[in-house]
């Protein structure tokens, strides 16, 4: 199961890496790590894959402290040291902005965006031409039913996506797997789960969105890949 879940892992990641040319060579990416599971593996991964690949680039990680009093800064750099791997730590208060009295509808959305400016700015002080994103199948799928339930668009994250004039790219190797690969992976690994202490953490509306798909995927074990491959056969003669 070990072998077989690392192999999968591996996989799937160079697949969607080589369908879209995610890595190039004399690549500096910036991989943004908030703890998690899918951002550990991506990272860990993109580093392992240089060895076995005919390109060489260069890997750098950041972790976005949030500003909610978790020790996770710590938690990370101690990871990072311990590892080998070049990082930067970023200490801010997206989290409590995000949380403010004013903006009470979706402080989860603004977090992501004021962690992602500040993931931005350190790609361009280190001159990285990447940035790195861990988010994984599931993610693509709940994010498009979030953007038609609540944001009124057809539409979810793009595995390569450019930015500031083709300048940066951001990438999401691992855009083909399960949630549930990874956090087996993570598991098999032995890496810790670091708590970020979000005070709207389970209760969200991606939340919402995740239990929803879960009652459904339950009565039938295709229509999660039938939802993802629906996202690559979008047929606009059919929409309105």
């Amino acid at each position: 199961m070990t072998k077989f879940v690392a192999k999968e892992m591996k996989r799937l990641m160079g697949k969607a890496i080589h369908s879209l040319d995610m890595t190039e060579d004399g690549d500096h990416i910036l991989v943004s790590v908030s703890g998690g599971k899918d951002s550990m593996a991506l990272l860990w991964l993109l580093r392992e894959r240089i060895e076995r690949i005919p390109i060489e680039y260069r890997v750098t990680t950041v972790h976005v402290d949030v500003g909610f009093g978790s020790d996770s800064a710590e938690q990370m750099r101690s990871f990072f040291n311990e590892h080998g791997f070049d990082h930067r730590i970023i200490i801010s208060d997206c989290g409590p902005k995000a949380h403010s009295p004013e903006n009470r509808e979706n402080p989860c959305f603004l977090c992501s965006r004021l962690r992602r400016k500040a993931v931005f700015e350190l790609a361009s002080e280190l001159n990285c031409n990447k940035v790195a994103l861990g988010h994984n199948k599931d993610d693509l799928i709940e994010t498009f039913f979030l953007n038609i339930f609540y944001g009124a668009s057809v539409s979810t994250m793009l595995p390569v996506q450019e930015f500031f004039e083709g300048k940066l790219k951001v990438i999401r190797p691992l855009y083909m797997i399960d949630e549930r690969t990874i956090r087996k992976y993570t598991e098999i690994m032995g890496w810790p789960e670091i708590d970020l202490c979000c005070p709207t953490a389970g209760a969200s509306k991606r939340e919402d969105i995740k239990m929803m798909l879960k009652s459904f995927y339950r009565t039938n074990k295709k229509i999660k890949g039938n939802i993802f491959h629906a996202l690559q056969n979008v047929k606009p003669e059919y929409l309105p």
